[in-house]
């Protein structure tokens, strides 16, 4: 039997720069499922990504999903582009096998946590404040540049990456330090700044876009204490979900994460493509 894919509509461009394409997975021409490929609105044109894939019950744990995916990547590698991504839901344990298994490895993963209607409090000796507009531009000059660096150690070229760096920046703050609804903080403990917080209150949850410790006050728990200064304000501004973004390979942030509760929702993952 021959599993093919067949286009199921024209090849779509987007308002956006992107190209997408629905089509319907076959086999002997017979239709058994559907797959929506595009080009990232992240990275451009340079790095597919697939949407959705879906094998039909009847045809399931027969290798066709396997054979979709191969046929998007040809799909991808005839659009020019360099890597092909994904996004799965975590419980979705065969999904992330079948991408496991052709190659592809797990950039970074979403993890939330619900919380309670209690802020919690900061150790002893620590207390959090308001970053200064000098502070905040040295921060956006800091983080800009690791921003960029961590998706080229992760395979993406560098000019893209900074140019992913700065569109994100751009869009998620308009308005910089006085952009609506998002807050920054400095951490400090017994007077010395220790790091810096991030935090986004969106319609019905709150974001952690950066937690970070300064270098020479690391090891010392004020990852932890970051973290409970952004479920305090997630909590005092009405949100009960705090999410947040975490690279593969940040051991130290992963396991901090999972002992104060977050559970992983979401997996990306990506392939380069030869």
């Amino acid at each position: 039997m021959t599993t093919t894919l067949r286009p199921s509509e024209p090849l779509q461009r987007n308002a956006d720069g992107t190209r997408s394409r629905h089509y319907q997975v076959c086999v002997n021409s017979r239709p058994v499922g559907s797959i929506h490929l595009g080009t990232s609105p992240a990275f451009g044109d340079s790095v597919a990504r697939v949407h959705n894939v879906r094998i039909e019950e009847p045809d399931r744990r027969r290798g066709r999903g396997t054979v979709a995916m191969l046929a998007a990547e040809e799909v991808a590698r005839g659009w020019g582009c360099r890597q092909i991504e994904i996004g799965i839901p975590a419980a979705a344990e065969a999904a992330l096998g079948l991408c496991r298994t052709l190659g592809y490895v797990v950039r970074n993963r979403g993890m939330e946590k619900q919380l309670g209607g209690t802020p919690p409090g900061l150790p002893a000796g620590s207390r959090a404040r308001s970053m200064t507009e000098a502070e905040f531009e040295a921060w956006r000059a800091h983080e800009s540049e690791d921003y960029a660096r961590t998706w080229i150690e992760r395979g993406v070229p560098e000019a893209e990456a900074y140019a992913k760096a700065r569109r994100d920046h751009e869009t998620l703050l308009p308005r910089g330090l006085a952009t609506e609804n998002t807050r920054f903080s400095v951490l400090e403990h017994e007077g010395t700044r220790v790091g810096v917080l991030w935090v986004a209150l969106r319609e019905k949850n709150a974001f952690v876009f950066d937690v970070e410790v300064d270098a020479a006050h690391r090891g010392r728990g004020h990852g932890r204490t970051l973290m409970l200064l952004a479920e305090a304000q997630a909590i005092g501004a009405g949100r009960r979900v705090l999410g947040l973004n975490v690279f593969a390979g940040n051991t130290p942030a992963e396991r901090l994460y999972e002992s104060l509760g977050y559970e992983t929702t979401r997996y990306s993952l990506y392939k380069t493509l030869l």
